[in-house]
């Protein structure tokens, strides 16, 4: 079971599961990926929300549905995964993380040897 947090859709939340396992390169192209039932009694979701999930992906051409057969992961997904993942980022984190950068008076090199520790 995943623990959904209230500030994006919980499709939206089991979308971003897929990409990571993605980008982690636990999925490769050709894998087979749970159906959407399987997903929705894992996540305990209703079917309706995981199958928005896997439209998500399809339509941004990361996963493909073999009739019958089930839903695989794409030839060039990982390559597709990293372009949402970082389009999603860049519009949707990013100006929250300089906003609250810039109000609590850090700059880009503080922050990063901050990190680097």
């Amino acid at each position: 079971m995943m623990d959904f947090t209230d500030r994006q859709p919980i499709y939206k939340q089991i979308s971003d599961y897929f990409c990571q396992q993605i980008l982690k390169e636990k999925w490769k192209p050709d894998d087979r990926v749970p159906s959407v039932r399987e997903i929705a009694v894992q996540m305990e979701v209703n079917p309706n929300t995981a199958m928005r999930a896997f439209q998500i992906l399809q339509d941004e051409e990361i996963l493909i549905n073999k009739r019958g057969v089930g839903h695989f992961i794409a030839e060039g997904a990982y390559q597709k995964t990293l372009e949402l993942q970082r389009s999603e980022f860049i519009e949707n984190e990013l100006p929250v993380f300089f906003k609250k950068m810039t109000l609590l008076g850090f700059s880009c090199t503080e922050l990063e040897n901050l990190y680097n520790e």
